[in-house]
This record gives C-alpha cells, structure tokens and sequence, in this order.
C-alpha cells in the first residue's frame, strides 16, 4: 500500500497547482510522500482535450515531484456530494492513507469547487465507517486543510511561505499549456488563459507573501479545530 504524507483533492487538473503548488513542492524538498487527485478530467473546459490535459498533469506532477497523481474521472461540471461520488473519494482516501488532506474551500466562484469541498470532508468522515466496504480498510483521515484554486474569498487561517518554491508552482502551471496564458496554443479565450489572470497568480502569491514578510506565499483554511503540531510537516 503507497501511503503518502498529504494527498491533495482537486476538482480539475491543475487546481491544485494553481492554491497550494508551492506548499506541495516545499512539502516534497522537506523529504515528504505527496499525491494528488484529480476528481475530473477537464472535459467541460473550453480548451485543452481530455488527452492534452492528462500528459499536462502529468508532467506537472514530475515537476513537484509527486509520487502518484490519479484520477476519479467524475463528470466534470457535475461534482456533487452523493453517495456514489463519496464512494470514489472513499477509495482514494483508504488507499493512500494520508496524514494531510488538502481539498478546494467552499464558496469558491465555480461550483465544482464548491460541491468538491463539501463531497470531499464528507467522504473523509465516512472513510473512517467499517460498514462501508472496499477493497482497502477503514481510514480517516485526522487533519483536513482547505485552500482556494482562484482567489480567497475569505481570511486565511494560515499563509505559508513560499519563496524558495514559487517558480518550481509557476513551472508546474506552464506545464498546463492548453489552460493558461499561451499565444501558442490554439483554442478559445478563457477566464484562466488570459495574460491578466496569468500575472494575478505572482500578484497573488506576492501580495500574501507581504503580509508575513517574505516575497511568496500561499494560504490554507480550516473549518475545524486542529492540532497545530500536523502542520510541522508542512512549515
């Protein structure tokens, strides 16, 4: 069984490098097992293929260093919190076993990443039912960390410094070539695959990282009381 130190839930590909890339890449130099999983594979988005934004992942994963990166292959723009969906979760989570569960904050402007938040704490909690069967034993997981893919819609709990990882998160985001700003690539204008969007991502991470006096950083949430020692593998 590949247990890991964090597994990171993101709703689309890229989601995860977009909120916590540089955390997770801090996480992989401090010597830490990290995963990522994808919940969608990005079919609704207006660019980039099903098969594009697989190898994209990839490669972007191999850029963080990430042991493993799967995908549930939910259907994009209908990630609800439903017992079938929940099961998928469940899967994942017994599997890896993770210290750390990152997953997308609530209320954020897309709705997958909305629904993911609250399909994503929920099957961590049913995770721990032995009456649930699957092929992996019970487990849930003790600390669950929440970030935003886009912007904070609400005060960060915690602002972690990323200075030493932001350009290993901005070449983990390149690697999603057919998403982002790339007068290269063919394909309809997006939101995310502006050259506005792409300078708010530094702006982003700069702006945090003023507030704790560094030069990048990015922030996490909780909803939940936690032990602050589980955050020692991650700062």
């Amino acid at each position: 069984m590949n247990e890991l130190d964090i597994l990171a839930f993101g709703a689309h590909p890229d989601d995860v490098e977009l909120g916590i890339g540089g955390i997770l890449s801090k996480c992989v130099q401090n010597g830490l097992k990290v995963g990522i999983v994808d919940l969608t594979q990005g079919e609704m988005g207006s660019r980039g293929t099903v098969e594009e934004r697989k190898k994209e992942a990839e490669e972007a994963g191999k850029i963080i260093g990430i042991l493993v990166r799967d995908n549930l292959c939910l259907k994009d723009s209908e990630i609800q919190n439903t017992p079938e969906q929940r099961l998928s979760v469940i899967y994942a989570i017994r599997k890896y076993r993770p210290k750390i569960i990152f997953a997308t904050m609530c209320e954020d402007r897309h709705p997958d990443h909305h629904n993911a938040h609250f399909l994503i704490k929920e099957a961590n909690y049913f995770s721990g039912l032995y009456k649930i069967k699957t092929e992996h034993e019970p487990y849930r997981c003790p600390t669950l960390l929440f970030y935003y893919p886009y912007y904070e819609v609400k005060s960060p709990n915690f602002i972690i410094d990323i200075s030493e990882h932001y350009e290993n998160k901005i070449d983990a985001l390149k690697a999603h070539r057919s998403q982002f700003f790339n007068p290269e690539y063919l394909g309809n204008k997006t939101f995310i695959s502006s050259e506005r969007f792409w300078n708010s991502i530094r702006d982003r991470c700069a702006y945090w990282g003023s507030r704790i006096n560094v030069s990048y950083a990015e922030t996490i949430y909780t909803i939940e009381p936690i032990n602050l020692s589980a955050l020692k593998i991650i700062i």
